[in-house]
């Protein structure tokens, strides 16, 4: 088992005197849960935008870290998502209209030869059947015939090609190639913006452990925030009282600066017993245990870490 904190024990005498239990106060201390405030990468503190002492608000800026490599790398990533862009959207459009202009110039004059090379052929038939003409002519012009209708076919097949998008394949490795640079910007951008921290909840400027300049580890908290709701109430309990409490149940503190009690809210009751120290080795005594107790205060901004309690507990019924 664990040993209660000094100024505890020192009071157990004074816990275990004849005054009924359940009329004196406990001895406590107000303690903070702090939020450290870091960057996930390191660099140099370039701007501080609070002191200690100060109350912030959500989203108010609290330091700089300097970022000229993040925003090097930010702008290389974004001109490669350019460049992927611009190659799908290359796949996706087929030929350019000027070269589809020039196709389409060169059909019309294969289709044009097509048509005189078949006048042409038509005409050798012609004087072939009425002997004026040889079979060789006649063979030159049903093969010239058959050139252009060639050159036309191919045309076409150029043409229509050229009005096409890139293959399948290609087009889902362009997307794939997109999609990693995009995410590559959204992960670059998020870590330029990590360089600028801001506060997340209203608080206090507690501490801050780096001064401008400074070299600042990469996770290591440039500043410490009390939240508003941060303080909490610890006191321990001895063993016979602890049936009166539980969690959620309301009790009240007492301080030197404090005008009148302040209630708090019981929020943990430990479920492991602490020996006291002066009575461990008295067997009479062994059953004296303590355990320990947090509760949330109701209000808060009215204590502040470290400062010593009086807690009462409810009365016993």
């Amino acid at each position: 088992m664990k040993l209660a904190p000094l100024f505890v024990l020192i009071s157990l005498p004074w816990l275990a005197g004849c005054q009924p239990q359940d009329q004196a106060p406990l001895p406590g201390y107000a303690e903070a849960d702090f939020v450290q405030v870091a960057a996930p990468s390191g660099g140099r503190l370039l701007r501080l935008a609070v002191t200690e002492g100060d109350e912030v608000q959500p989203n108010q800026p609290l330091f700089a870290l300097e970022a000229e490599p993040q925003k090097a790398t930010l702008a290389a990533s974004q001109a490669l998502l350019a460049q992927r862009q611009a190659q799908l959207a290359d796949l996706t459009k087929g030929l350019r209209p000027e070269e589809i202009a020039a196709l389409q110039a060169q059909l019309e004059s294969a289709q044009a030869e097509l048509r005189q090379a078949r006048r042409d052929h038509e005409r050798q038939m012609s004087l072939r059947r009425q002997g004026f003409s040889s079979q060789a002519n006649l063979d030159d012009s049903r093969t010239r015939q058959e050139t252009a209708e060639a050159q036309v076919r191919n045309l076409q097949a150029q043409l229509a090609v050229g009005q096409l998008a890139g293959r399948p394949d290609a087009l889902m490795a362009a997307k794939a190639a997109t999609e990693a640079a995009d995410a590559q910007v959204q992960q670059d951008s998020w870590q330029l913006a990590q360089r600028q921290q801001q506060a997340h909840t209203t608080g206090l400027v507690d501490e801050i452990l780096f001064r401008i300049g400074e070299w600042v580890p990469a996770g290591q908290p440039v500043l410490n925030l009390l939240p508003e709701d941060g303080v909490k109430i610890r006191f321990f309990v001895p063993q016979d009282q602890l049936s009166q409490l539980k969690p959620g149940q309301t009790i009240q503190v007492g301080c030197d600066a404090c005008e009148g009690k302040l209630d708090a809210r019981i929020s943990h009751i430990a479920s492991e017993a602490e020996f006291t120290p002066p009575v461990i080795y008295s067997q009479a005594n062994r059953a004296k245990l303590v355990f320990l107790v947090e509760a949330k205060p109701l209000h808060t901004g009215t204590l502040r870490p470290g400062q010593p309690l009086d807690v009462y507990l409810p009365e016993a019924k």
